[in-house]
Parts: structure tokens; C-alpha cells; sequence
């Protein structure tokens, strides 16, 4: 079993999925983590259930990422727990898959609320902590293989928010190197999570795997450990990376 590390990671989005597999490692190799949820309160009860076995503690806290009246709270649970150290801008909202033209306004605004102002507003609020308290901190933002591929007659509105989150990830590098802050970026591929059944298409993973040079679609605790490894000090001297993991694509 891991030691405790004494030190607290922030995980948007943690309940199910991709989110859920990072909480999941993290607490395993010692953080203590805060997860925030939407509406999956079944999803996070069966996860803190899982974690009690775990090496470091794990709380939930119900919260939409874009909400500011809800982001003190956040970073205040976090911290009680241990300092923080990291955040994993995990949380993140597709569509129905469709052509572009038959979106609704109120649909594109909704995905860049969520994914990009709740990615950067998040990011913020940890640089502007660990600037103030002087510490070393670490930011990992989960994107889409869809900023490369465009994700043409499926939903190009999401994949222009996934490319927001990679030019961001680059610059705020950057701009707080010296300062020991680190931000990089997961890339992942089609996974097996059931984002495809909110977005319309349940089999969505096996429809696209033919197409992947692996011929697989990838599991969710594959893309939580690029995750792992970035929130450790392995990857101590990467900041401003977009990491691929997504089959060869």
C-alpha cells in the first residue's frame, strides 16, 4: 500500500468515467482527492464506497465547474483535507451527434461554458492559490483527440473547445514555468465511457475502433493513468505537453 502523500489532488467531473478511474489511482497512490459531480449521485456514493480502502482520503462535492459561486467551495474542501498540489480539469459535455448547422446556440454555449470558461476558471483560481501561498502546483486538462480530428458530422462545436483547452494548456505552461507551476494535457481517444449514450450513439466505440490504427477503442483507466503520471513527479521537468492517447490517431 502506498504512504499517504499529505498533499490533495482536485478532479472536475470524478464520478463516472474517465474522472472516476483518475479518483480512483490517485487516492490508491496516496493523494487525497476531492471530486466534483453534476447530478451522478449514485455514481459518486459507489465511488467513495470504493476509495474507503484506499491510501488517501476522498470526498465529493456537488458542483458545476462554470458555477463561480461554487469554486471557493471546491478549493476549500480540497484543502482541508491536505494542500493542494493538483487539478484535473476533467469535467466536460458533448452533444447529440449531428452536423453543425442543426445546433442549437444555446447548445454551442452550453459546451464552451463547461469545457473551456470551467477549464480556465478553475485553472485560475489554483494559480492564483499556489502563487499566493508560494507553492509548486500542477494542472492537467483532459482535451480530445476531436482537436486534431475536427470530429466532422458529429460535433465540430467540441472539438473547437477541446482545441481551446490544448492552445490554452500551451500558453498558461508558459506564462507560470518559473513560478513551479506545471500544466499539461491528456489527449484522449475514443473511450469506453457512456458520454457516446448521452450524446445518442450507445455503440459509438465500436463504430469508430475499425478506423483507430489499434482497432481498439481505449478503456477508461488507460487514459487515467497518462493522467497519474503526469500529477507524479516522474513527469517533473514536461509542462506545456498535449499527450495523445489515443491508439495511433
Amino acid at each position: 500500500m502506498q504512504n499517504r502523500r499529505e498533499e490533495s489532488i482536485i478532479v472536475t467531473g470524478g464520478a463516472r468515467g474517465i474522472g472516476a478511474e483518475i479518483v480512483k489511482l490517485c487516492s490508491q497512490a496516496g493523494y487525497d482527492v476531492c471530486f466534483t459531480f453534476q447530478q451522478q449521485h449514485d455514481a459518486a456514493r459507489r465511488l467513495l464506497e470504493l476509495c474507503q480502502t484506499h491510501t488517501g482520503k476522498v470526498v465529493a462535492l456537488q458542483a458545476d465547474v462554470s458555477d463561480a459561486s461554487k469554486r471557493d467551495a471546491v478549493f476549500d474542501a480540497a484543502n482541508k483535507l491536505s494542500p493542494l498540489r493538483g487539478l484535473v480539469n476533467n469535467a466536460g459535455i458533448t452533444s447529440v451527434i449531428g452536423r453543425f448547422e442543426h445546433v442549437e446556440e444555446a447548445t454551442i454555449r452550453h459546451v464552451f461554458e463547461i469545457n473551456v470558461m470551467g477549464t480556465m476558471l478553475m485553472s485560475q483560481h489554483a494559480i492564483r492559490y499556489w502563487l499566493q501561498h508560494n507553492q509548486a502546483g500542477n494542472i492537467v486538462n483532459v482535451s480530445s483527440i476531436a482537436a486534431k480530428t475536427g470530429s466532422p458530422n458529429e460535433y465540430v462545436h467540441y472539438a473547437a473547445s477541446k482545441a481551446a483547452v490544448e492552445s490554452f494548456t500551451v500558453g498558461l505552461a508558459k506564462e507560470v514555468a518559473a513560478q513551479r507551476i506545471r500544466v499539461n494535457a491528456v489527449s484522449p481517444g475514443i473511450t469506453r465511457t457512456d458520454i457516446h449514450a448521452l450524446s445518442g450513439e450507445p455503440d459509438r466505440a465500436t463504430r469508430i475502433a475499425r478506423k483507430i490504427p489499434m482497432q481498439r477503442a481505449a478503456e477508461a483507466s488507460e487514459i487515467a493513468a497518462a493522467v497519474a503520471w503526469l500529477l507524479s513527479p516522474a513527469s517533473s521537468y514536461m509542462t506545456g505537453a498535449i499527450v495523445p492517447v489515443a491508439g495511433g490517431l
